[in-house]
């Protein structure tokens, strides 16, 4: 009976161990943000962590790409379309234990559309003309024009609500949210730790602890999860591996769509870019197919606008600027460069502009364009491409949700200035029928594309993997940031 009892208790202990470290994940990116403030930031690798899982807004974004309600429970909508009711979630609380009230929800408004406002965002608030709290539970949005998009708009992470006490400087490497986990810790160059909120007002994450571990280099990464350091990459940047993650039935290889237009970026106000015909030659240049197949072994979508192929609104355009060498040396000598010229290529980090970059140097060489290759670290790339417009070319991937109307905005990186196609989102702005819309948004597809303000290459695809056992994880991307809330281990 001794025996027997023993033996049961050692079962027990094995049991509670084996549930132990099934509450836990370790999840790969390749890319570490900056610093952790989504409201003061451009990079995606912010939202990576913090979105839904840390911060949380009015509205949120589901896993097929619908606005479902977050800390509002529900709105009201006056019939002319310029008033939002808001009503919020009561009992809500930041993770230092103080009340979410609408005041929160006001500053946090304000503050990002603010004319000191430093959101990479700000025209997601542009058309508001005040923020008000008739009481704690309920904010009131008055806008200046009826702005179809506007739910659409308050579920970017660039729109959550932060605490109005709280030091702004200090969230970025200590982050104060209402979502279901929280902060714990932040291993500069390796991981970032979360764990599961006690207090949380929704339904509680699955898990216990997150650690998102960060490995640049795809040779490491497929070393990682083929040893179990890594439970999942659901974007992994290595897709020549797929195939034997595939064959092994220790894991699951999840395949999905992104809102990544992955584009050659081009300095439209930097000579020789700011000639049309020049832009026209490099995109006639460019063979999408040979990129998608080299750099991607396969997985991707080519684009010939900067819209996603989902999208029902979706025009596809890739016959204004196929592939056609010849007809990019003719356009080159009648923009008078017939024996070509040497600009910058920018790369960031990720596998799909590394080796995108290769292929892309060799192209344009072959017509008579050299390039001045260099790999920048992401934070190095934020501040000489993105805020310092230091380059010629670059080669991005663009994940933020149907996000045309950043060619609305003259200083934009890649510095596009058309008062037509500002024109014409400030149309999409005041329609709210989903006809209209679709015929603006064509119109504005079909602009950028004979315009060439850049070589539009692909839909990046989502490619991921997993310890078999996980569930829950996103297969598409329809913003940037998934809800690691649920996520889940199960034999």
């Amino acid at each position: 009976m001794k025996r027997i009892l023993i033996g049961a208790s050692l079962l027990a202990m094995l049991a509670t161990g084996a549930m132990a470290a099934n509450t836990s994940i370790t999840i790969g990116d390749q890319l570490e943000p900056p610093h952790l403030d989504p409201t003061a930031g451009a990079a995606g690798a912010i939202d990576n962590v913090v979105y839904i899982n840390i911060y949380e807004g009015l509205t949120e974004f589901a896993s097929d790409g619908s606005v479902i309600p977050a800390l509002a429970e529900s709105w009201d909508i006056s019939e002319d379309g310029l008033t939002y009711t808001f009503h919020l979630h009561s009992g809500v609380k930041f993770h230092d234990g103080s009340d979410l009230t609408a005041s929160d929800v006001v500053w946090s408004l304000n503050r990002a559309r603010a004319e000191d406002s430093v959101n990479a965002q700000k025209g997601l608030f542009a058309n508001i003309a005040d923020v008000s709290a008739p009481d704690d539970t309920t904010v009131v949005v008055t806008l200046t024009t009826p702005t179809g998009n506007f739910l659409f708009n308050m579920a970017w992470g660039d729109a959550v609500i932060l605490n109005e006490g709280d030091d702004v400087e200090a969230l970025k490497t200590h982050p104060n949210g209402t979502g279901p986990f929280v902060f714990q810790n932040w291993v500069q160059g390796d991981s970032i730790t979360m764990t599961r909120n006690p207090n949380y007002w929704g339904e509680p994450a699955k898990l216990e602890t997150v650690t998102i571990k960060y490995i640049s280099d795809p040779t490491a990464a497929f070393n990682a999860v083929m040893a179990g350091d890594v439970d999942a990459f659901p974007t992994f940047p290595a897709p020549e591996n797929l195939p034997q993650f595939d064959a092994d039935p220790r894991f699951t290889v999840i395949v999905g769509s992104t809102e990544g237009e992955t584009i050659l970026s081009t300095n439209n106000k930097m000579p020789p870019f700011d000639n049309p015909k020049v832009r026209e030659a490099l995109a006639h240049a460019i063979d999408r197919q040979a990129i998608i197949d080299g750099a991607m072994f396969g997985y991707g979508t080519p684009i010939g606008t900067h819209m996603a192929p989902h999208n029902p609104a979706y025009v596809d355009l890739t016959g204004l600027s196929n592939y056609d060498p010849e007809l990019a040396k003719k356009l080159l000598a009648e923009a008078g460069f017939p024996d070509g010229f040497t600009t910058t290529l920018k790369l960031p980090p990720p596998s799909y502009a590394r080796r995108g970059g290769e292929i892309i140097a060799a192209e344009l060489r072959a017509v008579g364009i050299e390039t001045e290759v260099t790999n920048l670290e992401w934070s190095q790339w934020l501040e000489e491409v993105f805020k310092g417009k230091d380059y010629g070319l670059t080669i991005v991937s663009h994940t933020e949700p149907m996000d045309i109307g950043i060619y609305a905005n003259p200083d934009y990186y890649f510095q596009y200035d058309n008062p037509a196609f500002q024109g014409l989102m400030e149309q999409l702005n005041l329609t709210t029928d989903p006809t209209k819309r679709a015929a603006i948004l064509g119109a504005a597809q079909t602009m950028i594309a004979e315009d060439h303000v850049n070589g539009y290459l692909f839909e990046l695809a989502k490619t991921g993997v997993a310890n078999a056992k996980i569930h829950g994880l996103w297969a598409n991307a329809p913003t940037q940031g998934a809800n690691l809330a649920e996520v889940y281990w199960e034999d």
